[in-house]
């Protein structure tokens, strides 16, 4: 319903902060870790979120960024984890660190949220990582509109970026064209990651 509300940051208590808009203020629940990354009480901010609706449960979570929405979304999907549990491994990890767990399969990197157990952990390294079956990289058409090849030695690393973000959700063309503008030889994956997501944001 709301993709993201710009207005005043009136006030914070607990894991909630408050937003007035028009006259009208949002209580928005954000963790605090997330609340320092929005401003400062009385700055004018803009909170990205999501409205979960399930029975009797309303309730609108906030986020710093729409990566980090974006990232609570695709954790919503995986079945088992309600919205408590993702927006606490948002809280924790960013969303390259994310991508890449799910790649590498590091469970234990994921069961470092809290509240997450270790099957938690598995199944969404499972489900994501199904994103990416019968994606293949070699498929992908070659942009021609960007300058220089991408040399042999930096293929590995542009492949691993294309599918973290493909994992995170992003179109596959998409992906493939956001981490190719913005490789550079000598980045590691998770930085390819990070400036594909800020290319991906605009």
């Amino acid at each position: 319903m709301y993709a993201y509300i710009k207005g005043t940051f009136v006030s914070t208590r607990g894991d909630e902060v408050v937003i007035e808009n028009n006259g009208i203020g949002y209580r928005i629940y954000m963790p605090m870790l997330m609340q320092g990354k929005i401003g400062h009480i009385g700055d004018e901010v803009c909170v990205y979120t999501y409205h979960y609706v399930r029975e009797d449960i309303f309730a609108l979570y906030g986020f710093p960024t729409p990566e980090d929405q974006d990232m609570f979304v695709l954790l919503l999907s995986v079945s088992g984890i309600g919205p408590k549990t993702a927006i606490a491994v948002v809280e924790l990890l960013d969303p390259s660190e994310l991508a890449m767990a799910v790649l590498s399969g590091d469970v234990k990197k994921i069961s470092t949220v809290k509240g997450l157990g270790k099957k938690s952990a598995e199944r969404i390294v499972l489900e994501l990582k199904d994103k990416l079956k019968g994606f293949d990289m070699s498929s992908m058409p070659k942009q021609d509109d960007l300058s220089g090849e991408i040399p042999s030695s930096g293929m590995g690393v542009l492949e691993d970026c294309v599918s973290a973000l493909v994992v995170l959700g992003y179109p596959a063309s998409d992906a493939n064209k956001a981490a190719r503008s913005a490789f550079e030889e000598g980045l590691s994956v998770e930085e390819l990651i990070r400036k594909s997501l800020r290319l991906l944001a605009k």
